[in-house]
C-alpha cells in the first residue's frame, strides 16, 4: 500500500485575474497547488478565470475584493487556509501614474500594507511580491544586476520601490517572514492554447499588445518613439520574457520560500538577459503573424531609456530558474491569443 500523496499548499493570489496572475494560476493548478484568487477586476476580467479552469480542468475559489480592504483579506486568508500569498494586485500604467499618482500610492503601497497587516493577523508568513525593473531607473551599467543603485523615474516605479523598502524593513524586524522579491522585465506572450493573454483596456501601454493590434487591423500603425538612440537600429532595446517563464519563476520562488533557504527577501531579476529593439520586435511579429506591422517614427518620449536588459544569473543560482522560451515563441503565442480573441475578453457576454 502506497502512502497518500501529501496535500499541496494553499496559495492566495491577489490580482489573479490579470495577465501575469492568470498565467501563474494555470501553473499553480497544474502543479497541484490549491488556489484562491482575490481580485476586484478594476484592470482585468473575470472571464480570464473561466479560461484558467478550461485550460487546467480544475476549479478554484474566487473572491471579489479590494486589496485595501484588510477585513476582506483576513477573511480570505482564513477561509482559504492559505500558507502563502502571491501578490500581483497593483496598478501598472506608467503614464497614468503621472496623472493620478496618489491613486497609485493608495492602491499599490497602502494596499500592500493592508495585505501585510492581514497576513500578520492570520499568521501567514510567506509572500511573493511582484516588483519591477523600473526600480533601477536609468541604467548605470548593463546588464542590470540586483546590486544596481535603485531609483525611479515615475510614480509607478516609486510605488514598487516603496513597497520593496517596506518589505525589507518588515523582514528585518521579523525573521520568521519569508519574502520573495521578483523584479520583472518585460512580460510578453500568452498561453499556447490561445485562451488567455494580455488584454489591455483602451490603448495598450506595452509594445507587443500594440504591435499585435496593428497586425490584427485594430490599429492603423505603431508609433515608434525615437530612432536616434545609441542602439544598433536606433530604437529602444528591452528584455522581453515569456509570461509562462515568468509564471514558473513564481513557482520556483514558492519552493525556495518553503525550504527556508537563502534568498529570503533578496531581490531577484526575472528576465532573459537578451535585449531586443522595437524594430526587432516588429520584424519578429510580422514573421509570426504573416501580417505587416506599419509604423511611424515619432520623437522620443520623456523618461524612456535607450537600453535595458537583465543579468538573470541570480535567479538561476537561487531558484534554479531560467527563461527557456525564445522570441519566436513569444510572438507566435501573442498572435495566437490576439487572432483568437480580437477584442480580448470584452466580447464575452
Amino acid at each position: 500500500m502506497t502512502a497518500p500523496k501529501p496535500s499541496m499548499p494553499s496559495i492566495l493570489v491577489t490580482g489573479g485575474a490579470g495577465y501575469i496572475g492568470s498565467h501563474t494560476c494555470v501553473e499553480l493548478l497544474n502543479a497541484g497547488y490549491t488556489v484562491t484568487v482575490f481580485d476586484n477586476y478594476c484592470n482585468s476580467h473575470p472571464e480570464s478565470l473561466n479560461r484558467v479552469e478550461r485550460i487546467t480542468g480544475k476549479t478554484f475559489t474566487r473572491i471579489k475584493g479590494d486589496i485595501r480592504d484588510r477585513a476582506a483579506l483576513e477573511t480570505a486568508l482564513r477561509d482559504s487556509q492559505a500558507t502563502a500569498v502571491i501578490h500581483f494586485a497593483g496598478l501598472k500604467a506608467v503614464g497614468e501614474s503621472n496623472q493620478i499618482p496618489l491613486h497609485y500610492y493608495d492602491n499599490n503601497v497602502v494596499g500592500t500594507l493592508r495585505l501585510l497587516e492581514a497576513m500578520e493577523a492570520t499568521g501567514v508568513k510567506e509572500l511573493v511580491f511582484s516588483s519591477s525593473a523600473t526600480v533601477y531607473g536609468n541604467p548605470q551599467w548593463l546588464p542590470l544586476t540586483e546590486d544596481h543603485p535603485l531609483s525611479a523615474t515615475n510614480p509607478y516605479g516609486r510605488t514598487k520601490l516603496v513597497v520593496e523598502d517596506m518589505l525589507r524593513d518588515a523582514f528585518a524586524a521579523n525573521s520568521s517572514l519569508r519574502i520573495g522579491l521578483l523584479r520583472y522585465f518585460n512580460p510578453v506572450g500568452a498561453h499556447p492554447s490561445g485562451l488567455i493573454g494580455e488584454d489591455p483596456r483602451d490603448i495598450p501601454n506595452n509594445l507587443l499588445p500594440f504591435v499585435a493590434q496593428v497586425a490584427a487591423g485594430r490599429r492603423e500603425f505603431l508609433n515608434v518613439w525615437g530612432n536616434d538612440y545609441g542602439t544598433p537600429d536606433g530604437t529602444g532595446v528591452r528584455d522581453y520574457i515569456h509570461v509562462i517563464d515568468l509564471a514558473l519563476g513564481h513557482l520556483r520562488t514558492l519552493e525556495m520560500l518553503a525550504r527556508g533557504e537563502e534568498g529570503q527577501c533578496t531581490p531577484i531579476n526575472l528576465g532573459t538577459g537578451t535585449g531586443y529593439s522595437v524594430l526587432d520586435m516588429v520584424q519578429a511579429f510580422e514573421t509570426a503573424s504573416g501580417r505587416p506591422v506599419p509604423y511611424k517614427v515619432q520623437g522620443r518620449r520623456h523618461g524612456d531609456v535607450a537600453t535595458c536588459y537583465s543579468d538573470p544569473q541570480l535567479a538561476n543560482d537561487i531558484l534554479g530558474w531560467r527563461a527557456t522560451r525564445d522570441l519566436a515563441t513569444m510572438c507566435a503565442d501573442s498572435w495566437r491569443w490576439q487572432s483568437s480573441n480580437p477584442h480580448g475578453y470584452q466580447e464575452v457576454v
